[in-house]
């Protein structure tokens, strides 16, 4: 078993016993004219927030959900997202958050998978929404809102006319209806039980894919999302409040943007500046025109910035904290996007952070004023890093390779209906403390410092979303044309890794054009967009390994020369 006395000692941190929404309702009571969001130059003060919130929690226990009931959010970064998160928590309801951009497929596993009873999503996604409810076991009640509703005047008329008209005709069905008439529901006269803290609670369901091919549904409290938001304030290393802002484009749904770009702002009385999509082109006019104080993305993001001319000469003094996740980050980009910043007028560098949804996000940040070439930083206050050998309890030397395993307040409660899968990741050693394994490769410095070096399970990430071989195959394979097939990340200049996919038709089909397209016909409805391949290349055979499986890594190193 681990040894963890040469672990770092603990620096501690008190965390409230709150729920969520008593985080972010503090700030109603202590700042209750500060901006909570922005929403293209509409801004929501703390006061009214709350008072949003409270009518839409309202407005679930009208239409009969209770605590531990499921709703799905599948929402960009919109103010309705916010709202119904937080009134979710506020009466012990669970937000089952998926992205927008999923499959019809894959919004109808989710569904059936979390045995959710409402889903909230915009007019744009509702027609795929209805279709994925053909394959779902149980009612839903669709609730459908309207971008155009959050935004000011004249941008509201001028979106319905643009690109709002054709999706007014949702919701068309009896089971559906708009959010806005849901929230009439939400009256005064309906009590409003006092918030219930349960640190064993799951009040958050977030997804990441499975090497098998099927998604884990990662079960974190309010605990995990509180003591995440005490950590990030506490490694920031300045003080974080009102009148500071985050340009929030790093979704909703996904550990980092949730746990990071809202909450951890939310808690701190910040302002979230909300971005719906993302485009290179708007990305930079925000950091022109609002002048944040803190932004956050992946790495593709800050090598791309780099690039952009609108950027030219723009004042960028007003950034306090500029963090990179979701992937690592080369010391040559570092080196260049540090420049970028110090001829821009910043003087702060950009800081890695490391972690995994089963943590809510990062557990590990670069330090503010000190770098250490390829290292992913320091632990979180409460957070406690070890280096085990692989397939071992066995902690390894200070300097030597092996798996990271980590333990701290944040560390998911398990994966949701998956006990086997939940004993592999989640083990208590002898310390008496639940230790994270994470599949990944690293090393720890004498001084304390973490280095990550790859994932020892086969996963892509590009443009900052993990993507599963495994679960692509699975629908490739499901072909009728098709006898099997492997698909690899692709090193990519923009995206970091691509997706490819090699493919063995079944015999007597010939490779074409119109084959290629059946099989992305097929992968659409199952693999959300960012997810595809990006190159399918046909193969007679695939190179095996002894044992007779396919030797992916021979295909990887085939492409490492390209």
């Amino acid at each position: 078993m681990a040894d963890i006395s040469h672990s770092l000692p603990r620096r501690h941190l008190e965390y409230p016993e709150k729920t969520m929404f008593q985080m972010v309702e503090q700030n109603a009571t202590d700042h209750p004219s500060a901006v909570a969001y922005e929403f293209f130059n509409k801004k929501t003060t703390y006061k009214d927030f709350v008072s949003r919130i409270e009518q839409a929690a309202r407005a679930f226990i009208a239409a009969g959900i209770r605590r531990d009931d499921v709703v799905t959010i599948c929402l960009p970064n919109v103010p309705q997202a916010l709202i119904c998160f937080y009134a979710l928590d506020r009466i012990g309801a669970v937000a089952n958050m998926v992205h927008p951009l999923s499959a019809q497929y894959e919004i109808a596993f989710y569904l059936n998978f979390s045995g959710s009873k409402m889903i909230l999503t915009a007019d744009m996604f509702c027609e795929k929404v209805e279709h994925a409810l053909q394959r779902v076991q149980q009612r839903v009640t669709i609730l459908v809102c309207r971008i155009q509703d959050e935004l000011p005047f004249p941008l509201n008329i001028g979106y319905t006319v643009k690109t709002g008209r054709p999706h007014l005709k949702y919701p068309n069905t009896d089971h559906a209806m708009l959010w806005t008439k849901f929230l009439q529901k939400g009256t005064p006269d309906i009590p409003l039980a006092p918030s219930r803290f349960d640190p064993k609670h799951t009040a958050v369901i977030l997804y990441s894919g499975g090497t098998s091919g099927t998604p884990k549904g990662i079960c974190l409290s309010e605990l995990n999302f509180n003591a995440l938001a005490c950590q990030t304030k506490e490694a920031f290393g300045k003080p974080l409040g009102p009148g500071q802002k985050m340009l929030s484009c790093m979704p909703v749904f996904h550990g980092f943007g949730l746990g990071i770009n809202i909450h951890t702002i939310l808690v701190s009385g910040a302002e979230c500046i909300l971005m719906p999509s993302f485009t290179l082109e708007t990305y930079a006019q925000m950091l022109k025109k609002k002048q944040p104080n803190l932004i956050a993305g992946v790495p593709t993001l800050f090598e791309a910035l780099l690039h952009i001319k609108e950027l030219d000469g723009v004042d960028l003094s007003c950034l306090e904290g500029v963090f990179s996740g979701g992937d690592s980050i080369t010391p040559e980009l570092k080196k260049k996007v540090d420049s970028f910043l110090h001829e821009h007028g910043c003087k702060e560098q950009i800081r890695e952070g490391y972690g995994l949804t089963e943590c809510v996000t990062a557990s590990c940040l670069t330090p503010r004023d000190t770098y250490r070439e390829r290292s992913i930083g320091l632990p979180y206050p409460d957070t406690e890093y070890c280096i085990v050998r692989p397939g071992t309890d066995e902690e390894l030397p200070r300097g030597e390779e092996g798996e990271i395993i980590l333990t701290g307040p944040s560390v998911m409660l398990g994966y949701l209906k998956n006990e086997e899968e939940t004993k592999t990741t989640l083990r208590v050693l002898p310390d008496g403390n639940t230790w994270l394994y994470t599949g990944d490769l690293g090393h720890m410095d004498e001084d304390g410092y973490i280095y990550f070096r790859q994932r020892i399970k086969r996963m892509i990430v590009t443009n900052g979303y993990n993507v599963y071989p495994g679960q692509l195959e699975n629908v490739i394979d499901a072909c009728p044309e098709v006898s099997y097939s492997c698909v690899i990340g692709v090193k990519d200049d923009h995206a970091m890794q691509r997706v490819k996919a090699y493919v063995v038709l079944r015999d007597g089909i010939e490779p074409s054009d119109e084959v290629k397209a059946r099989i992305l016909d097929r992968m659409k409805l199952h693999v959300a967009k960012y997810a595809l391949p990006k190159e399918i290349e046909f193969r007679k055979e695939l190179p095996k390994t002894l044992v007779g499986k396919v030797a992916y890594r021979k295909l990887e190193e085939e492409n490492e020369g390209k």
